[in-house]
């Protein structure tokens, strides 16, 4: 393929959001370039549900068709690499690939997701969404009223344990370690049977990322259907931060209202910005962001 140096804009990251967006600038009649290493942060998840007209289909399924539709606007160009660099200029942005390859744009928009921080226990990240799993409005349905635990403690346990108890009553809340949940919090998973367990886990035993069964430091031993837990996170690409870009309290990069940064001329989408994650809202998050770089564009050409 044949890059140009400079583009309206470039996407880093080509997974839903990426694509998404790169589909509305496609259809603006936008040069736009995306840039991906085509590891996407759902690689190992079997399949995706609750997005309408793809539920049950494998993620890398999804994002292929997807590619295949942008690839149909001939304005629209895929780099396979890492962006490593990102440089505001008087002009837009330089962005340099791992490859040495330089390109520039007018505008960036980032799609490059978060990276999920899980706990060192083995069997923990083999099975990180197969059997451990991060919603129940993505996975929920497939483990109904199945035996599962909650790997989470104070707050965050309590609450996750209400959510998941609508769909199994078979619960356990696994605290790894001594809990924190108020006594008020305790008595009331009490009254709904959630069994409350506070051994150290030491490993997963699965079978090919599905879990057989938990054990504890103790040697005690529970089967299992699924787990659930709460990753916490980190940006999975420094540029936006290197360029200044601001994170929420949460680690997410902060937009408004029109998908921009607090850096002008950049726009973010997909997980990287929101806090519930799934392909439908990434997708839906990539589509509005592609508009609102274009009308940018728009309002500064047409002066």
């Amino acid at each position: 393929m044949i890059y140009n140096n400079t583009y309206d804009v470039i996407i880093i990251g080509g997974s839903y959001s990426g694509l998404s967006a790169a589909m509305s600038l496609g259809r603006s009649l936008r040069n736009v370039l995306v840039i991906d290493n085509g590891l996407p942060c759902n690689r190992q998840t079997p399949h995706s549900h609750n997005f309408i007209t793809h539920d049950g289909e494998k993620p890398a399924v999804i994002s292929a068709k997807a590619k295949t539709q942008v690839e149909f606007y001939d304005s629209v160009k895929f780099y396979n690499g890492l962006a490593i660099n990102a440089i505001k200029t008087e002009s837009g942005f330089e962005i340099e690939t791992s490859s040495g390859k330089i390109f520039t744009a007018r505008k960036l928009l980032f799609a490059t997701g978060v990276k999920d921080l899980l706990p060192q226990i083995p069997g923990f990240a083999e099975c990180w969404g197969i059997s451990v799993l991060h919603c129940p409005y993505c996975h929920g349905y497939e483990v109904k009223k199945e035996k599962t635990a909650i790997v989470a403690n104070g707050d965050m346990g309590f609450e996750f344990s209400k959510m998941i108890s609508n769909w199994t009553k078979d619960l356990r809340l696994l605290t790894n370690g001594k809990s924190t949940l108020t006594i008020e919090q305790t008595q009331l998973l009490q009254q709904h049977n959630v069994q409350i367990i506070e051994d150290e886990i030491e490993s997963l035993e699965h079978l090919n990322g599905k879990i057989k069964q938990i054990i504890f430091k103790n040697k005690s031993k529970i089967e299992l259907k699924a787990i659930y837990f709460k990753a916490p996170f980190e940006q999975h690409c420094p540029l936006p931060e290197s360029l200044g870009c601001e994170l929420t309290e949460n680690g997410l990069l902060k937009v408004d209202a029109f998908q921009k940064t607090t850096i002008l001329g950049v726009f973010a989408s997909g997980d990287c910005h929101i806090q519930a994650r799934s392909v439908a809202l990434a997708v839906s998050s990539g589509s509005f962001a592609g508009a609102m770089v274009n009308k940018e564009l728009i309002d500064e050409d047409f002066v």
